[in-house]
């Protein structure tokens, strides 16, 4: 089988900066953060009250009434995102044989709405007033589960847990499945990280901002950046063998997925581990894995993290693994704030868009780096045909995902 291509036919996006993928490209190459006060709730006093919120969403478009009760709306990110990855892709699964399809999803986070209400009605009304669902809906492994269950994907399926790096793992997994004859996977990873429960709990994580003002609360490389801020969404792609999606005439073929690879820190579950070894490993391999060298990438969307430490830990890596070369380096998250499980997906979104149109987003907020090309403004590139894609998740975590041009 390894004569079998991995390529991303499909995109289905539900982020802050859109919903489906034309308004989500149309939405990132303007360069308009979506960062701005929570709404969801008041969340004033609140240790963090920035967040990247997905607006104008109606889950009823996406999940009917009796799978609305069962589900967190992180799942219904997912659910949405799928049907119009589907679309994207001219896929029907009914049409496939459902032992041919696949899903591998990232999660993390989980049902953070629905388990906080949950929650509340055990202690103010008792053990009988607690959901029969609790147990699936707050679930890190719901959205695989649901989407496979609505879709008949009844091959191989999954979810991986790696915090920020998940979904670039899950790619990984994906284009393996398709090259051992899986014929479709549906992947990526979606989040909703902004109730106050979940807000509560990340308030804990020294890399949060505290900022109140969205115009400087996320400036990765900046020499006093101040934290991330979080955000919801994400993004799920269809993968399939290339000339099986060519042979049943896909609109758009965005992208192949040429080379992954992961490394762990093996350090602390929060602290950095020091230097930046592992983390520029990853990077090689997956370029070497490829079949390519550095100075074939044409453009790094990187992790971002927006904390000092692991900005110049990033820098570090980017220089050891590209030598001189000012390779342009982006951080469209800027635009949206680090989705968690979703973020990768996301940015392996743009990145196959930007393979498909020779656009590179930009990143906002963040001036200009010593020694890195970042892509402040969005970028024509003529030829582009090779981008890398890095994420790094807490605990030690690295991950790296070679997109190239088909």
């Amino acid at each position: 089988m390894s004569d079998r291509r991995a390529v991303i036919t499909g995109i289905g996006v539900v982020a802050p900066t859109g919903i489906g993928v034309v308004e989500h490209w149309e939405g990132s190459l303007t360069g308009r953060s979506r960062i701005g006060p929570v709404t969801s709730f008041d969340a004033t006093g609140a240790p963090i009250r920035l967040a990247g919120e997905v607006t104008g969403f109606d889950e009823r478009e996406f999940v009917d009434s009796k799978l609305l009760v069962q589900t967190d709306r992180w799942t219904w990110f997912a659910l949405a995102a799928t049907e119009l990855a589907l679309a994207d892709a001219a896929l029907d699964p009914a049409r496939e044989d459902p032992f041919d399809l696949s899903v591998v999803t990232a999660g993390a986070s989980g049902g953070n709405a629905f388990g906080q209400r949950e929650i509340q009605a055990l202690w103010s009304k008792g053990p009988r007033a607690v959901s029969a669902y609790q147990s699936i809906g707050w679930f890190y492994a719901a959205g695989s589960g649901q989407l496979s269950i609505k879709h008949q994907l009844k091959g191989a399926c999954g979810v991986l847990v790696a915090d920020a790096a998940g979904a670039i793992d899950a790619l990984a997994e994906a284009a393996r499945l398709i090259r051992r004859g899986t014929e479709v996977v549906v992947t990526g990873g979606t989040e909703a990280p902004l109730s106050p429960y979940a807000l509560a709990c990340q308030a804990g994580e020294a890399t949060v901002g505290r900022g109140s003002d969205p115009a400087v609360a996320y400036r990765p490389f900046a020499p006093d950046a101040g934290g991330h801020v979080p955000g919801e969404g994400g993004a799920i792609l269809v993968v399939e063998d290339r000339h099986s999606a060519l042979g049943r005439g896909t609109p758009t073929v965005y992208a192949e997925i040429a080379g992954t690879a992961s490394t762990h820190d093996a350090h602390h579950v929060a602290d950095p581990a020091p230097g930046h070894r592992q983390y520029a490993r990853a990077m090689r391999e997956a370029i070497a894995r490829a079949g390519l060298g550095p100075d074939d990438i044409g453009v790094v969307f990187a992790d971002g993290a927006g904390d000092p430490v692991r900005d110049a830990q990033e820098v570090a890596a980017l220089r050891e693994v590209f030598g001189g070369r000012r390779v342009p380096v982006t951080v469209p998250k800027t635009m949206t704030g680090r989705l968690c499980s979703g973020g990768a997906a996301l940015d392996v979104a743009w990145a196959a868009l930007s393979l498909t149109g020779g656009m590179i987003p930009p990143t906002v907020g963040t001036a200009a780096v010593e020694g890195v090309d970042l892509v402040t403004e969005a970028r024509i590139v003529n030829g582009l045909s090779a981008a890398l894609v890095v994420a790094r998740g807490s605990g030690g975590f690295n991950s790296a995902a070679v997109l190239t041009a088909v």
